[in-house]
């Protein structure tokens, strides 16, 4: 027994040091590629996918309660600003995407297009008839809270937008926001325990773009609530498994999006010592996470994949302007985001009509 330990254990170390040079050797090779530089052509591109899919009516999977025949609408009656793009919040971040682009390339060949369709889905009209649907019976949580949070996000992309048609759009967006905010100030008190889960309905990822928008629109009543139970959810956690990450759909992080949420919230030194106890592994300088594959691009469930590592991508960037000791994240963040980009371009519809936005979501804070 003592021979086969005495051989047993030097092979252990030998595969386990094997692996890690292997690890960061295909970080080092990724690294040395040229991080991808949107460019008005690159922009072009990456606005295909949203300014088709917004009014792309089917494919599209509702998640609506009919309460009798007459409910039974095709998905543009009952959302005539956000039927497209498969789902309601693929919809909204669709328009976020829009947007985005729209203010950064403001001379996009196809920004008359995209302005036009903004104007028509956005429209105060289409707006009201959103906000009447979340008073139908049984649908006045419909897609609470990661539909709400991109709401928020939409928000406050068109009230930092300075131009006159993002006034005209933010003010007809006001009224559903309002209605959310409201529901979610009504919601939070009542959600004993955060959910944690690498899906829609993760916590932490729908505080973290609330709490964006609370700042950004002054709000501090509802800044302090999104505070008070994050604190409350997450302030006494330890020992995230982060080795247990990814689960087999995941599209979000529920460790680092909560790390990132509590990097928000607690000043610099205190946050250390949070994360010294929740996950000591990211303050590591040669701190290593290899990037999800997706086994079927075809698989609307098995593409989430890439969105979570475009969505670790921008956790790791923010949380790498933390403070100096978390710093070296960037290069990870960046890791992933290099191994999964190519993927948006010639995609099928499961992966193109949401991953876009999220490319651009861990662009837009890895510039911040």
């Amino acid at each position: 027994m003592k021979l086969f330990q005495s051989f047993l254990i030097p092979c252990i170390l030998l595969f386990f040091i094997s692996c890690q040079n292997e690890t960061k050797d295909k970080l080092d090779e990724a690294l040395k590629m040229e991080f991808p530089k949107v460019n008005q052509k690159e922009a072009s591109l990456l606005v295909e996918n949203p300014l088709q899919c917004i009014d792309q009516k089917y494919p599209y999977k509702t998640s609506v309660v009919y309460n009798s025949d007459e409910d039974v609408k095709v998905p543009s009656q009952l959302h005539p600003s956000f039927y497209g793009c498969f789902d309601w919040h693929s919809a909204v971040h669709g328009h976020w995407s829009l947007i985005v682009l729209l203010k950064n390339f403001p001379d996009l060949p196809e920004a008359h297009e995209v302005i036009k369709k903004l104007t028509t889905n956005l429209s105060k009209e289409n707006i009201e008839r959103e906000v009447e649907f979340f008073s139908t019976k049984n649908n006045s949580s419909f897609e609470r809270t990661y539909g709400w949070a991109w709401l928020f996000q939409l928000a406050t992309e068109l009230h930092s937008w300075e131009n006159e048609k993002a006034v005209e759009l933010l003010e007809n967006l006001t009224l559903l926001v309002k209605l959310l905010q409201q529901k979610t100030e009504e919601f939070l008190p009542k959600l004993n325990h955060p959910i944690r889960v690498g899906e829609h309905s993760n916590t932490a990822f729908a505080l973290n773009l609330m709490l964006d928008y609370a700042i950004e629109f002054e709000e501090k009543e509802f800044e302090n609530l999104i505070k008070e139970r994050a604190l409350l959810y997450y302030d006494n956690d330890i020992a995230c498994p982060l080795s247990w990450e990814p689960s087999g759909f995941d599209f979000l992080s529920p460790c680092l999006e909560e790390a990132r949420l509590m990097s928000k919230i607690h000043p610099n030194s205190q946050f250390n010592n949070w994360l010294e106890k929740f996950l000591p592994e990211l303050l590591e300088q040669d701190f290593y996470l290899t990037y999800a594959k997706v086994s079927d691009r075809e698989d609307g469930k098995l593409v989430h994949l890439d969105g979570l590592n475009f969505s670790r991508a921008w956790n790791l960037y923010e949380l790498s302007k933390k403070n100096q000791s978390l710093e070296h994240l960037e290069e990870i963040g960046d890791f992933h985001f290099i191994k999964t980009y190519p993927n948006l371009f010639g995609d099928s519809y499961e992966g193109a009509h949401w991953l876009g936005s999220f490319a651009l979501y861990a662009l837009e804070i890895r510039k911040g």
